[in-house]
């Protein structure tokens, strides 16, 4: 089980970083820092949001209206941690008993 949680837990930090890329694009493009008529430029952007845009989006929908602010990355974020916490509570761990 030990495996599973390894497994779980590393893919929820790939993802986290993976949502900390895109909100920094999205900055860098919005202050036209990097330009997005660069063909690399595009498909790291595209690559970006076809992967964490069918997450993002049932948060952005709860969330209220706040202007131009998006805060659903970092809610994200949180409920990701919140379930590796939670997996980690609740999934027993395999002690070694020692008999002598």
């Amino acid at each position: 089980m030990n495996a599973f949680i390894w497994l779980f837990d590393t893919v929820v930090q790939l993802f986290i970083y993976v949502l900390i890329a895109s909100a920094v694009l999205s900055w860098l493009v919005a202050f036209n820092v990097v330009n997005v008529r660069n063909p690399i430029v595009a498909q790291i952007g595209e690559v970006l949001y076809r992967i964490t845009e069918p997450v993002l989006r049932p948060i952005r929908n709860l969330l209220p209206n706040l202007g131009g602010i998006d805060i659903s990355p970092i809610i994200l974020i949180l409920l990701l941690l919140f379930a590796s916490r939670l997996l980690h509570e609740f999934v027993p761990t395999q002690t070694t008993v020692y008999t002598r």
